[in-house]
């Protein structure tokens, strides 16, 4: 099988590791990597603030940047629900109506990709401690993502899975959310960390780095020890 991936402009510029991991992992499991190195970002930051006729610019060419009718795999739920399920409000009966059937149809998340269409759930990773998972909001409300990061981590060797309370609530980061209620953002990345904190967690883990980064930025300012890792970084651990 050959695959092509999409990794979000974010991910290029500041977190390239967990891309590389992504590529080490699908690799491991002979799985064939194409990377267009003309793509840059899905549109989804200049979506969500309002920006639909600079979004739709960004799309088109995300759009012609995969033409191959394959799976194109990305280590992120929100680039992977923006082109699912946001797509179809700039291009439906659009001239690329066709095409963004294709690239809609064809994007999913890593972890989704491991588990429902390799049906892996054991790729020989290793790490020792305790993690906790953080379910992204883009994750599970957009792509009903919840047992399979899970079922992935509890075949990592040496590694103790512990569920956090409220789980299920936003860490506060929302993209631009973040920006213009600065306030609100970080209290819940606060409530968030504190509910972290409470599994006597070594490592926070989740599907999306945008996520992670909030976190990782509120612990740092505050001086926690806890260490944020993107799933792929965990799967590529060990080996």
């Amino acid at each position: 099988m050959i695959v092509d991936i999409f990794i979000p402009c974010f991910v290029d510029q500041m977190y390239p590791d967990a891309a590389m991991n992504m590529v080490k992992v699908l690799e491991r499991l002979g799985v064939g990597v194409n990377y267009n190195p003309e793509q840059t970002c899905c549109g989804q930051p200049a979506f969500n603030a309002g920006f639909w006729d600079q979004s739709k610019e960004v799309g088109e060419k995300f759009i012609r940047d995969f033409p191959n009718d394959r799976y194109i795999v990305s280590p992120s739920a929100s680039c992977a629900g923006m082109v699912k399920n946001y797509y179809p409000e700039m291009f439906h009966n659009s001239v690329l109506h066709n095409e963004y059937k294709v690239v809609q149809k064809n994007i999913i998340e890593f972890s989704d990709f491991l588990v429902n269409v390799l049906n892996v759930t054991d790729v020989g990773a290793s790490l020792e401690g305790v993690a906790t998972y953080h379910d992204s909001c883009a994750a599970l409300r957009e792509l009903n993502i919840k047992a399979g990061p899970r079922k992935l981590l509890s075949k990592v060797k040496g590694l103790e899975l512990r569920e956090m309370q409220d789980v299920e609530t936003c860490c506060g980061f929302g993209g631009t959310f973040s920006v213009k209620y600065e306030p609100i953002a970080v209290g819940m990345a606060e409530q968030k960390i504190k509910n972290a904190e409470a599994t006597q967690a070594d490592f926070l883990i989740s599907t999306d780095l945008s996520c992670l980064m909030h976190l990782e930025s509120y612990m740092n300012k505050n001086s926690k020890q806890m260490k944020v890792m993107h799933l792929a970084d965990v799967l590529a651990s060990g080996w």
